[in-house]
């Protein structure tokens, strides 16, 4: 069992002005695995950005410059989270739902990009023991 310690005290994360978190299910339930990068990216700014409601503001030619996006993919990434009732958008304003009960594309079927991002996220996340 490999035995958990504070590497440096001095830095221990905690929330501070902003609030931003993804539920360890994000990852164990196949959320991410079943997230395209540009979804994937999209929803992380979303998450970081919005208030402890999951609310936030930021306009698509802010979003589409920091994410590197034309307006098109930023569209039809924005949508396609809508669909999977990750995200909410009333024109205006968007919210960051608590995630749905099970993700809306099976992870088991990932495609080519997803794949490389499940993978990836394995390896940056591994689970450790409590």
């Amino acid at each position: 069992m490999i035995r958990k310690k504070i590497l440096n005290a001095e830095r221990i994360r905690r929330i501070k002005g902003g609030f931003s978190f993804i539920p360890h299910r994000f990852l164990t339930d196949g959320f991410l695995a079943s997230l395209n990068p540009q979804e994937l990216l999209l929803y992380l700014f979303l998450v970081l950005v919005s208030d402890r409601y999951g609310l936030s503001f930021y306009s698509y030619d802010a979003m589409c410059s920091l994410l590197q996006m034309t307006l098109d993919q930023y569209i039809e990434t924005r949508n396609s989270l809508v669909e999977k009732d990750l995200i909410a958008f009333d024109g205006t304003i968007f919210q960051v739902l608590d995630l749905p009960v099970k993700p809306a594309t099976p992870p088991n079927k990932p495609n080519r990009d997803q794949r490389s991002v499940a993978q990836l996220a394995k390896t940056i996340f591994k689970e450790v023991p409590a």
